[in-house]
């Protein structure tokens, strides 16, 4: 007959949270040196730290809120975020994103998880494309068997600076329906102190 001490039951029930952890609770270091590769991971390391904070502890009513009648939630703004993150993957995938677009998740959890892994998988991809490879990477509309192909520029003025746009959004909300983000959060040196 086994007996469990304090220290084993404390180990099997951080297990469930330990393989739940999120990325970019903080920015990995950064590249040796610069590439355009590696500066566009950057900007999805930098996006994935906003989003990590801005989403981190919010509330059901923080969810809710919205400045307007006619603006997005902050739920909704999420959703958004949700989907700008499968564009910028598919694209370090070179694989076209489906037009009209699946549901997102929806609770935050999974919305947070989701989006989370997608920018940290996008990260890695591109860090490691050579000059020749980005250069053949397009963003891909499939809309019904339709294809348009835009670069890869196209993505940092599109998808990654409407999600850079949209999680500040997100940080705004949240801060006016009374829940702003954990103190210590230093968006320059991509850690929280």
């Amino acid at each position: 007959m086994h007996t469990f001490n304090f220290f084993s039951l404390l180990f099997i029930f951080s297990l469930p949270s330990m393989a739940q952890e999120l990325p970019f609770s903080s920015i990995p270091p950064a590249a040796d040196k610069y590439t355009a590769a590696n500066s566009i991971s950057r900007m999805i390391q930098g996006l994935g730290f906003r989003y990590y904070w801005a989403t981190e502890g919010l509330s059901g009513e923080d969810l809710e809120y919205r400045p307007s009648k006619g603006a997005q939630s902050t739920l909704e703004t999420i959703q958004h975020i949700h989907g700008l993150s499968k564009v910028i993957l598919n694209t370090a995938k070179n694989k076209p994103i489906i037009r009209p677009a699946t549901s997102p998740p929806e609770t935050l959890d999974e919305l947070r998880r989701a989006t989370l892994n997608y920018l940290k998988q996008a990260s890695k991809l591109f860090e490691k494309q050579s000059e020749t490879e980005l250069e053949q990477l397009n963003i891909i509309f499939d809309r019904g068997g339709e294809q348009t192909k835009f670069p890869v520029w196209n993505l940092i003025n599109g998808p990654v600076a409407d999600a850079i746009y949209h999680t500040g959004q997100v940080v705004s909300f949240r801060r006016t329906s009374g829940n702003p983000i954990p103190k210590g959060v230093n968006v320059f040196l991509g850690v929280k102190n």
